[in-house]
């Protein structure tokens, strides 16, 4: 009876401990980018996409985040420059219909400040990110705010024609998240 009792306790002891689950509440969500095109701020959403997150600001080893993006369901005030970014000289969203961004640890910064540091694929290629962010938690709802930057050059995008240049569209990007979600 001992053994089984400490076989009992050892397993009990080796599961992976998990942080909570969070589920994307989408209404109250927006994932997108600003850039600058023409001289003139360009702001785009993606209206389309998927999170899975594994959260615990007490326990930051076991959290995890996968993010994934549906390229297509860009949209922004400007239908013209929706179409020119979808292209193949843009984010060519039939050869690369989807984004990824998986994190690959979260360091605390001190009171509601964190960081996830992740790798980003997109347009074929994968790159390190970090996305410093905020979080409120609030009874069973979380808040998330955070933005970084990247170059799209690193990503391939525009590398040659008239959009290798920073004109007419700049070469850094700002990611931005504001989700709100539930345990």
């Amino acid at each position: 009876m001992k053994t089984l009792l400490a076989v009992a306790v050892a397993a009990l002891i080796s599961l992976p401990a998990s942080a909570t689950t969070w589920v994307v509440v989408p209404e109250k969500s927006r994932l997108g980018f600003n850039v600058t095109w023409s001289g003139q701020p360009f702001v785009a959403t993606f209206k389309a996409w998927k999170a899975e997150i594994a959260f615990d600001p007490a326990d930051l080893a076991h959290s995890r985040a996968v993010v994934l993006i549906d390229l297509a369901s860009e949209t922004s005030d400007s239908a013209d420059n929706d179409d020119g970014l979808k292209s193949p000289e843009g984010l060519s969203v039939d050869r690369f219909p989807t984004a990824k961004f998986e994190t690959t640890g979260f360091t605390a910064r001190g009171g509601n400040a964190y960081i996830a540091n992740g790798r980003l694929s997109l347009h074929g290629l994968t790159r390190d990110v970090t996305l410093p962010f905020t979080l409120t938690v609030s009874g069973r709802t979380a808040h998330m705010v955070g933005r970084t930057t990247v170059s799209r050059l690193d990503f391939g995008l525009g590398t040659s024609g008239e959009w290798a240049g920073e004109t007419p569209i700049a070469h850094t990007v700002t990611i931005t998240v504001d989700l709100t979600a539930t345990r």
